[in-house]
């Protein structure tokens, strides 16, 4: 659960601590108030990338940390893993963000990267945005739905596995199959680039440390020239007269007037005293450019080892990560060519054999998918029932080539997946993107999200303003249905619609104001009579009456209600 998040200097918050409670927590207020900064700012520990127009202007830096408690199993083992272990089932995740683009992460108190908070997201919040319906428009995402509710994850993987060697496999026996010329040709180039790999040595995650290490030599640099400068002006040089040296030379000419009446001799002991002060100065600026941590020669080193990895991974065609896995795959392709002669007929029948195990497990995903197709429909079907959708039907179409013989396959397997949806009674069941409106997406997304959440009951869910273009009655369905998944895990909802935020346990308002020419945001959580008041604002706008109270009163006793009659 996501216990507490603290930000500081994130856009228009200067500064915010909020604690969250377990069940269903809304957060409203008015349009540019800092309800989408608090997604940003989640975003941040999650890992994600942030810009840096974030940062609040003026400040040096930002920063955002969370303590997430009662952390599942797999997120502990996860962490465990990666180094990060948790003897109490807590794990505090901290992002510090600097103008220049320097991120400082920690987890549990240790130095983490960005790629490291991004793997451990997942199994710690989902957060469902106010644009995720519309990825339900998108054909080629039906069949990723699909597949998180059938839990096909270790299906998937392994048959993955597979397919990526059978089309090594496959390159292969096309390397073989070429002619002699064409196969010398093949070897001298394979050689050269071998060649040049294996002289390279490309590391692993080796160009983005190479990036991070220029990036604070460029730095040092900067401090370096500032510094020298800096001495330059007031210690001076054989060629240039600095400050001191020129304090100096007017404490000279003061000690000329002693005993002569005028006020110089008073000044002089000023003067001794910025003479003092100068000298302090000049020691700390030399003692501090000599303490800094920058080469030169190190930097062109760096410069030099990026610009080849650079050049290698464009002449390639790959990321500098591929690099290793690149050398790899053309070292083995050079010793096949080379040892040619009798490897073509051997591998034609182990690619043979090979395609059938990877036809046999495609049809495996085909059937289970299936199976847990028909579940889905039944399940989604009820779900929108309950969401004001009684006539809706949607289920998920899938087209699968039978014959092994000639099949061509993808990483997902053989089969074509999308959702097709009637909203009316009697009518045929067409593409979901052709017939469903932006009201009926959100509806059918949070039900979706309804029937998957049961695999990941101890994740966060957060959901941004997931109500959009739905009102009324259908509203009040949206929130019931929001409670409902909040029941046994943690739910976060950004909302402008009354009828979801009466149903809430725990209601924040944010609210912003102005000072000193600066904007301010306040989180505020609301009380009894607070929550009245928001739910007046949200229902009648600024002006709250004695009406739209008694209304927002009643709204919250129906909740009351609604929530007590699920525990019967």
């Amino acid at each position: 659960m996501l216990r507490s998040l603290s930000i500081d200097n994130i856009a228009v918050i200067e500064h915010a601590d909020i604690d969250f409670e377990d069940g269903f927590t809304v957060l409203s207020g008015e349009t540019g108030a800092g309800k989408s900064i608090i997604i940003d700012s989640i975003n941040a520990i999650l890992g994600f990338r942030v810009s840096r127009e974030l940062i609040r202007t003026g400040a040096s830096s930002a920063s955002v940390s969370a303590l997430f408690d009662s952390v599942g199993d797999a997120a502990l083992e996860k962490a465990a893993q990666m180094g990060y272990p948790s003897e109490d089932k807590t794990l505090t995740v901290s992002r510090q963000m600097y103008p220049d683009g320097r991120n400082i992460c920690r987890v549990n108190g240790k130095p983490a990267g960005l790629a490291m908070l991004r793997e451990l997201s997942g199994i710690l919040v989902n957060i469902h945005g106010q644009h995720d319906g519309q990825n339900l428009l998108d054909e080629n995402l039906h069949i990723d739905y699909l597949d998180a509710f059938a839990g096909l994850e270790k299906e998937l993987a392994d048959f993955g596995s597979k397919y990526d060697a059978l089309l090594q496999l496959n390159r292969n026996i096309k390397s073989l199959s070429m002619s002699n010329a064409d196969k010398e040709r093949r070897i001298a180039g394979l050689t050269e680039d071998v060649a040049q790999l294996q002289k390279a040595n490309v590391k692993t995650g080796e160009y983005q440390e190479l990036k991070n290490l220029r990036s604070s030599l460029i730095r040092s640099q900067k401090v370096g020239t500032a510094l020298q400068e800096a001495m330059l002006l007031i210690s001076g040089d054989e060629n240039t007269s600095g400050a001191l040296t020129l304090v100096s030379e007017s404490i000279k000419e003061l000690a000329q007037c002693g005993g002569i009446e005028s006020e110089a001799p008073k000044i002089l002991p000023a003067a001794k005293e910025v003479e003092a002060l100068l000298s302090d100065l000049s020691s700390e600026l030399s003692s501090s450019f000599f303490k800094l941590d920058f080469s030169p020669q190190i930097l062109e080193e760096t410069e030099s080892r990026l610009d080849l990895i650079t050049e290698l991974s464009e002449k390639h065609r790959v990321d500098a990560d591929e690099l290793p896995g690149l050398l790899a795959e053309l070292t083995s392709e050079l010793n096949l060519l080379q040892n040619s002669e009798d490897n073509l007929e051997e591998l034609k029948e182990l690619y043979k054999k090979k395609r059938g195990e990877v036809y046999a497990l495609a049809t495996g995903l085909t059937e289970k998918r299936r199976e847990a197709a028909a579940r889905m429909s039944r399940l989604v079907r009820d779900e929108l029932v309950q969401l004001d959708m009684p006539s809706a039907n949607m289920t998920a179409e899938i087209e699968t080539q039978e014959s092994p013989k000639g099949v061509r396959f993808t990483r997902k397997g053989i089969d074509t997946v999308r959702f097709l949806l009637s909203t009316n009674r009697g009518e045929r069941l067409k593409p979901l993107n052709k017939v469903a409106s932006g009201g009926e997406l959100s509806r059918i997304m949070l039900a979706l999200k309804k029937i998957l959440s049961a695999n990941e009951p101890s994740v966060t869910a957060i959901f941004d303003e997931i109500d959009t273009g739905v009102s009324g009655r259908a509203a009040n369905k949206v929130g019931q249905k929001l409670y409902e998944i909040s029941e046994g895990r943690q739910v976060l909802c950004i909302t402008h619609l009354p009828q979801i935020a009466s149903l809430a346990d725990h209601h924040f308002r944010i609210s912003k104001h102005e000072e000193d020419e600066r904007t301010f945001t306040v989180i505020e959580n609301l009380d009894e009579k607070g929550r009245m008041e928001e739910l007046s604002r949200l229902t009648s706008g600024i002006n709250v009456t004695e009406s739209s109270l008694k209304s927002a009163a009643e709204m919250l006793e129906m909740g009351r209600k609604y929530k007590k009659s699920l525990t019967k």
